[in-house]
């Protein structure tokens, strides 16, 4: 596996990972075919791995420009996110959880936004696509919005801190006492996804989004597609570590309408050029960076 670093700062894999599942859901929803998403999976992968080197530096970036971000948003983010958790109690205990203090967390909440202000300030320029070049888009690749079985979930996980199996148990142990709270205490999923989960998407509550099939690494796409709606799973082993799914929905195949997708073809039109600008920004950053590869 390799390993990355960006001016001395670890390029996570769940990092990547989490940049190849948001690629992977977001190609779904505008249209790319299934069969297309597994035969580009190599390629997004790489493309994870430079988003992934991309938000190191432009996260350095901002902090650099600081923009002013004022207290009052922090306060407000703080609000939601507590409300979100269920409570004063479930947000202190979550940040225990994460070894990190009030202070800590509310100056990571302020580079995220500093990092939000400075892709909207890079792409400002960029044009809305036309009407025209919607329907254009759609006419071209209309067979590529028919949509395939997809499966909306949520997960937990939790990886070892190590290879030994010591660490493989503890963690084991670790995710098995999460889903006994969930099962059999009633315990809220979101809540423990937030508090537990190793994966970037405990911020979200574990949410993965809607996915085909194929999108996800063998052994976990297998248990989601045959779960029930509702259903918690067992515990799933794959090479991220250990895993419990909450099925939340299912669709089966459908061909949307060009009024259904309208929508997501601005939107992909849009984020497309917003790309193709915040590429070469980041490209120059990365020019002047120390990136290594081993």
């Amino acid at each position: 596996m390799q390993k990355i670093t960006v001016n001395g700062e670890p390029v996570s894999q769940e990092m990547i990972q989490f940049n190849v599942q948001r690629l992977i859901r977001f190609h779904a929803s505008h249209g790319m075919a299934e069969d297309q998403i597994r035969a580009q999976l190599p390629e997004l992968v790489k493309s994870a791995t430079e988003q992934a080197i991309g938000e190191i530096l432009l996260m350095g970036e901002a902090q650099k420009l600081q923009f002013p971000i004022p207290e009052s948003e922090i306060d407000e983010q703080i609000e939601e996110i507590t409300e979100q958790l269920g409570g004063q109690e479930k947000f202190d205990r979550a940040l225990a959880e994460r070894k990190t203090s009030l202070a800590d967390f509310r100056e990571q909440l302020k580079r995220g936004k500093r990092v939000e202000k400075l892709i909207a300030k890079i792409t400002e320029t960029a044009a809305d696509p036309t009407e025209a070049e919607i329907e254009a888009h759609f006419k071209a690749h209309r067979g590529e919005y028919v949509k395939g079985e997809q499966v909306l979930a949520q997960h937990i996980l939790i990886t070892p801190d190590g290879e030994t199996q010591t660490s493989k148990d503890q963690a084991r142990a670790k995710i098995e006492a999460i889903r006994a709270r969930i099962v059999d205490g009633g315990a809220d999923f979101s809540d423990e996804a937030q508090i537990h989960s190793m994966c970037p998407s405990a911020s979200e509550g574990g949410s993965l989004g809607w996915f085909s099939r194929g999108m996800m690494v063998p052994e976990f796409d297998k248990v989601a597609f045959e779960m029930k709606d509702g259903e918690v799973s067992d515990i799933v082993e794959t090479q991220f570590g250990y895993h419990i799914i909450k099925k939340m929905d299912h669709k089966e195949e459908s061909e949307p309408s060009f009024d259904e997708v309208r929508e997501q073809i601005r939107d992909f039109l849009r984020h497309e050029r917003r790309g193709e600008i915040m590429t070469a920004y980041v490209e120059e950053l990365k020019a002047k960076a120390k990136i290594v590869r081993e």
